[in-house]
């Protein structure tokens, strides 16, 4: 089992080594502190971004648009999910063993580990956290 902290870990790097974690075949993939990932770039344009991608509709069948989670949690396993193969049958295993939580669950608690391979994050980058950016999309949490 693999425990991963989001916390000040650049989201797409993190959300790939899950993804690869996770297709090896590792038992569970846990990550803790969801909305405390952040994604670089211009905060305005990433919000901007993400605003376009939620009015997309299918104008046939609206009902089977896509579904953009606002929720942190939700919105971080909606990117790891795009990095496997979920329609296939290893893809589907793999997803199923992934966990993401906004905070730290008491029986993770002192357990979750950093990537060592992410960069961290000065105040010379320009980023905006998973949290901060669904409250902007909407989020009422």
């Amino acid at each position: 089992m693999i425990i991963i902290d989001a916390e000040k870990n650049i989201l797409g790097r993190m959300a790939s080594k899950a993804a690869k974690e996770l297709l090896k075949g590792e038992e569970e993939v846990v990550i803790v502190n969801a909305e405390k990932a952040i994604i670089t770039g211009s905060p305005e344009k990433t919000v901007e971004k993400y605003k376009g991608r939620m009015k997309l509709r299918d104008p046939a069948n609206p009902k089977r648009s896509r579904k953009n989670s606002r929720r942190p949690d939700l919105f971080v396993k909606r990117i790891i999910r795009g990095m496997i193969p979920y329609k296939s049958r290893n893809g589907t295993q793999a997803y199923r063993r992934l966990k993401v939580y906004m905070n730290v669950p008491k029986e993770y608690e002192g357990k979750a580990e950093k990537i060592s391979e992410s960069k961290s994050i000065t105040s010379d980058y320009k980023y905006i956290e998973v949290g901060k950016l669904c409250k902007r999309l909407g989020w009422k949490g």
